[in-house]
């Protein structure tokens, strides 16, 4: 039994009664063999996790965390990691799982894993030993799946991990530019777990343990499943179609001619409706209730369905709408998309994870380092986390190009600075190679770490899909002292040197407490440090609800002011994207023209990469903003779809490259902005294109490093030196000028 006395609150992690099999202990690392298995004193595996990366017993591999959770309630797990996937014979390896396989394409939906944004293979793989790519197939949790039913179809399969979650409803694939069905039916797993599992995975775990079939398992947040029809005691909403919503339901239709009805009939619809029983029951009236409330946890919206999606980019617009307004776990309804004859049903979200929760989860006796099979070969996804920790989870910035609301959620799920410091000491203790100098202290997004609504209630009935946009939510606290006071309390532990913050920073919020840029910037930067600006258009940030280049421009000056207090040359490292929807080729010359006004050159460039289930994929896709009531009349949201178009706006951010120069005159010249070709400040390529074997630095030419030197006296900067602010402190961004000016124009 558990020891959660209160029926409406989740068991607690570690509250449920351990499985028989805790007797055989830990195991150093779970066994991807047989002769592990026989080393541990194991005949069989209770649950056997399939995974396309491979085994690295560390808290940033999700085959590690929920390996090592299931292990903690008494399970015997065993580790399939990058099966050879053409036949079912390495799925047979470990012999045939007790419970349930659990499967999950790895830390990567695998598509992105393998693929470009321009959909070109990649040649390496960074969750493979030797970075080798081609280890996995392509939408590896589904073509597992079916290798695991091949091998043993009688045993459950359980679908996880973050490729399951993004592709859990009908969902738009870049790869074939086309809407793809939930993975679920293609897959023919029994269930899907979305999000952040652990609370999920346990319960499942634990009622197959005591004998209860996966398929009465359909009531639990978090999991989304297959079914033929609508349970009793829930009410449907129809949101199957634009402009036409209505309320209805499978059970009481109050619009069936009753005249027709059995008395039997009549008087379960009466009950139903009203509370009372008709008076031929002879039975006493006990409730009267003319409009009965209806109970959120009982409520569910009805989709359109995968073919209307399929067949309608607006219809699909909509749908992504409804579900991105149903993230909150707090307020979130269950939701059902028909798929043919059946309904794929997602149930709620799953409830966040308490602190000691969190700390229960990354106090797992982890190895901290591949699994000895690889023989030390390199990892390259593991040689850049290892002395790194993950403070927290969830992001409620609501980026719409990012997956991590659909994934982690929009709820902060906080570690203690106990469970972090703790983990410090095992990184210093275990880790081979430490030298004292932790790489990253963060999350999602590292200055989020306690920062929360100012009140639960608040919270629980907010559906705002942002705290941070259009600005910073009135309700939202933005101070940082326990962040701040971590970074001290690390910096002050024995054999630690320096604490780098390595993750994407939220400088909007950052702004709202100086003393914690002050520390950051004294004490955590390693020279640089990493930002997102993403545009300098309101366009395109609008469709990303990013916020305006003035607030980059805020902690610029903050930067640079605490960097020079602290005697040290730091630079901040701006990211930009190209051909985000709703991305015009002005909005990214004006960007091309910002970025050379302030001598700065992009090293690499990002373009918009449409992952499945995102808001901006569903932008790219139909054409329409769901982030507003989607109708066939409402506006257009630009999508940069054209590969021509798209190379252009990759062109743009990389101005200062000859090799776009020949393509970029073309575009200018297109666009009536012969202006901007030549050799002034002002403009943005030169006329004439270099010689073949002359490169970017030719100091034959105005347009180069050595001229921008003696024309500003100041050294170009690229992706790797920083960005400087504008020397105005305008909010607004550098515009390109429809007539040529003497000098570059600057922000207003």
């Amino acid at each position: 039994m558990s020891k959660n006395n209160n029926p409406d609150l989740p068991t607690k992690l570690y509250d449920y009664p351990k499985y028989w099999a805790e007797c055989f202990g830990v195991a150093p690392f779970l066994p991807m063999s047989r002769e592990e298995m026989e080393t541990l004193g194991w005949d069989s595996c209770d649950i056997i996790i399939v995974t396309g990366d491979a085994y690295v017993d560390h808290p940033s591999f999700g085959m590690a965390i929920v390996g090592r959770l299931l292990e903690a309630q008494g399970f015997r797990v065993g580790i399939i990691a990058q099966p050879h996937w053409h036949s079912a014979d390495e799925f047979k390896a470990l012999g045939k799982p007790n419970l349930f396989f659990g499967v999950a394409a790895g830390n990567m939906d695998s598509m992105i894993n393998r693929y470009t944004a321009e959909r070109r293979t990649r040649s390496d793989d960074a969750y493979t030993p030797g970075g080798l790519g081609g280890k996995r197939p392509d939408r590896c949790s589904l073509v597992y799946s079916q290798r695991c039913k091949e091998a043993w179809p009688d045993v459950p399969v359980i679908l996880g991990g973050i490729e399951a979650s993004l592709r859990r409803i009908a969902h738009y694939d870049y790869w074939q530019d086309c809407v793809r069905r939930s993975i679920l039916l293609d897959a023919t797993a029994d269930l899907l777990l979305y999000g952040n599992a652990e609370r999920a995975l346990l319960e499942v775990a634990h009622r197959l343990a005591r004998g209860e079939d996966v398929a009465d398992i359909t009531d639990v947040r978090g999991t989304a499943l297959i079914r033929k029809d609508t349970p009793d005691g829930w009410w449907e909403i129809d949101s199957s179609r634009i402009d036409r919503p209505g309320k209805i339901d499978r059970v009481v239709n109050p619009y069936i001619n009753v005249r027709e009805m059995n008395p039997a009939e009549k008087q379960r619809r009466d009950a139903a409706m009203y509370g009372f029983r008709s008076p031929e029951s002879n039975e006493q009236v006990v409730q009267f209730n003319p409009h009965p409330v209806r109970d959120r946890d009982h409520t569910v919206i009805r989709l359109p369905s995968f073919e209307k999606v399929r067949n309608d980019a607006v219809l699909y617009a909509h749908a992504n709408r409804v579900l991105h307004l149903e993230t909150n776990p707090g307020n979130a309804r269950a939701l059902v998309q028909k798929h043919g004859d059946v309904d794929l049903w997602m149930n709620a979200p799953p409830i966040p994870l308490s602190t000691p929760e969190m700390d229960y989860v990354f106090g797992m006796p982890f190895a901290r380092v591949p699994h000895p099979s690889y023989a030390g070969a390199k990892i390259p996804a593991y040689e850049m986390i290892r002395f790194s920790i993950n403070i927290m989870r969830g992001c409620f910035g609501g980026c719409t190009f990012c997956s991590i609301t659909e994934h982690e959620g929009r709820i902060i799920q906080n570690r203690s600075e106990e469970s972090i410091l703790n983990e410090v000491e095992q990184i210093r203790e275990k880790v081979p190679g430490f030298t004292g100098v932790i790489s990253d202290l963060g999350g999602p997004t590292a200055n989020m770490y306690r920062i929360a609504c100012k009140s639960r209630e608040i919270e629980a009935a907010c559906r705002k899909p942002s705290c941070v946009y259009p600005g910073i939510c009135s309700n939202l606290k933005t101070d940082h002292s326990a962040l701040t006071q971590l970074y001290r309390d690390t910096r002050k532990l024995p054999g630690i040197n320096k604490v780098l913050i390595a993750s994407g920073l939220r400088y909007d919020l950052a702004v709202k407490d100086p003393e914690y840029v002050k520390e950051l910037v004294t004490h955590h930067v390693g020279g640089q440090l990493k930002i997102a600006p993403e545009h300098t258009e309101e366009g395109p940030l609008s469709k990303m609800m990013k916020p305006g280049i003035g607030s980059y421009d805020q902690f610029k000056k903050m930067f640079e002011k605490y960097s020079k207090q602290a005697g040290k040359e730091q630079y901040l490292i701006p990211y930009f994207i190209a051909a985000h929807p709703g991305t015009t080729d002005e909005d990214m010359l004006n960007l091309a023209m910002w970025l050379k006004h302030n001598g700065f050159t992009a090293d690499q460039v990002q373009a918009f990469y449409p992952s499945p289930m995102a808001t901006a994929t569903a932008m790219y896709h139909s054409g329409k903003n769901p982030l507003r009531k989607v109708t066939y009349k409402s506006d257009r949201v630009i999508g940069v779809k054209d590969p021509e178009q798209r190379k252009l706006h990759k062109a743009l951010l990389r101005y200062h490259d000859p090799n776009n120069w020949d393509l970029l005159r073309k575009a200018l010249k297109k666009m009536g902005r012969t202006d901007l070709i030549g050799d002034g400040d002002t403009h943005l390529v030169p006329a004439n294109q270099p010689e073949p074997g002359h490169g970017y630095h030719a100091s034959r030419r105005k347009n180069t490093e050595q001229a921008h030197l003696r024309r500003t006296g100041k050294k170009v900067l690229t992706q790797h030196t920083g960005l400087p602010p504008r020397d105005d402190g305008g909010s607004e961004p550098t515009r390109a000028v429809k007539k040529p000016r003497k000098r570059a124009t600057r922000g207003r």
